[in-house]
């Protein structure tokens, strides 16, 4: 059975919008990255510092704009978004990000995996959005912006690495 799609105007059913909670773990994940990247930004050292520093501010940028757009279409079809501090860390199902003050080739190694697991659960949330193409479309546009970061941090690690 095909599940029927809002009309123009109309809220999405909630049996077609896919699980809330998992929308809700997407922007907790977005919301600790958002920190985690401004973290890491002011604590690279080394003598790869500048590059680093630099690349990671616009990253942070468009994370928030992520935030901001998961938390907005939660609202939307009908959900609370939390974004308290509280919620988020007793919500995360990782452990936390272990470098503070370190050379830009741990921040980044450590940073690529970060990236990797967020990647890996915004597609997984797309796919539960099926049912409803906005969110669908907003999360899947969301992972080609997730992928390039985690692009763009691999080949500094690369580049370093040389």
């Amino acid at each position: 059975m095909t599940a029927r799609t809002a009309s123009p105007g109309e809220k999405p059913a909630p049996s077609s919008i896919g699980d809330m909670s998992a929308l809700q773990g997407q922007l907790d994940q977005l919301n600790d990255l958002a920190l985690t990247l401004k973290h890491a930004h002011w604590n690279v050292t080394g003598p790869h510092f500048f590059t680093t520093h630099t690349m990671i501010d616009p990253q942070v940028d468009a994370v928030r704009d992520m935030v901001d757009a998961i938390a907005e279409r939660m609202a939307t079809i009908g959900g609370s978004p939390d974004g308290r501090a509280a919620g988020i860390l007793q919500r995360r199902p990782h452990d936390e990000y272990p470098l503070g003050r370190a050379d830009a080739l741990q921040h980044l190694s450590a940073l690529h995996e970060v990236y990797a697991r967020v990647v890996l659960d915004h597609r997984a949330a797309a796919r539960m959005f099926e049912g409803d193409p906005v969110t669908h479309d907003l999360l899947t546009a969301q992972s080609a912006d997730l992928e390039k970061f985690h692009w763009f941090i691999a080949v500094h690690v690369q580049s370093i690495q040389a």
